[in-house]
């Protein structure tokens, strides 16, 4: 039988790797491995310098004192019986696009199993202060894993998918967007005149670019993103090489 491997960032316990397990069972076998405690903005993070444990919380679901990508790397050394056929990573409380898939635990867990050989995704969903609904992005999660089951994508290529609120108007293939961003550190003292500090965002101004992840959520379109982990600028390679000619 085939079988999706499942993480996020968010913690096993979040409702929206649940709402993904269960509109992926149908389709396959489903093992949920994600972090014990919530591990959101870590990246790809992986643990070098202390021993990680894991915890069978239930039938089909583990939890690892570690990040995503820890949680990849164990699932399928030692926790799967057999390799999966797709990893699922997600539902995200949150939009990964742009330029913080850099940062997203949620996308790393999906960049880990495509650097491994696996086809993968990423699931992220747009932030609110309301009652979580997951339906759309699990349905939509579970059609795009359909899909990717019969057609594989290249090597080292994973999908990012985010879903906006609202109304949907359909789905479009996107490219990653870019913008100018600052970011403010606050600095506070404790009750002690001790400095510590916030790490805030302070403004962000996109690109326009109406082919851009950002450009299709903003519109009501779920934007699915083709991504891998070459970071090579190769425009720029002939620069370089003028540049260190002779060096």
């Amino acid at each position: 039988m085939m079988r999706i491997l499942v993480t996020n960032d968010d913690g096993h316990f979040s409702p929206g790797i649940h709402a993904l397990a269960a509109a992926l069972r149908p389709l396959v076998d489903v093992v949920i491995v994600a972090p014990q405690t919530e591990a959101s903005a870590v990246g790809h993070a992986l643990t070098l310098r202390r021993p990680l444990r894991v915890e069978h919380v239930s039938d089909g679901v583990y939890a690892v004192d570690g990040t995503p990508t820890d949680c990849i790397n164990i699932a399928i050394d030692q926790i799967l019986t057999h390799k999966p056929d797709l990893i699922v990573s997600g539902i995200n409380k949150g939009f990964n696009i742009g330029d913080d898939v850099t940062y997203s635990g949620t996308v790393a867990g999906a960049l880990e199993g495509a650097l491994l050989g696996f086809r993968a995704i990423a699931v992220s969903q747009e932030f609110t202060h309301e009652a979580w609904d997951f339906s759309v992005a699990a349905a939509c999660a579970a059609q795009v894993a359909q899909a990717l089951l019969k057609q594989a994508l290249p090597g080292r290529t994973f999908l990012n998918i985010n879903v906006p609120s609202g109304e949907i108007k359909g789905i479009r293939a996107t490219v990653q967007a870019r913008r100018n961003h600052v970011t403010k550190v606050a600095r506070r003292m404790d009750p002690r005149q001790r400095p510590y500090f916030w790490i805030e965002e302070a403004s962000d101004v996109w690109d326009l670019n109406e082919r851009s992840d950002n450009h299709a959520v903003r519109e009501g379109y779920i934007s699915v993103t083709p991504l891998q982990p070459d970071l090579t600028d190769h425009a720029a390679v002939a620069l370089v090489e003028s540049i260190t000619r002779g060096l």
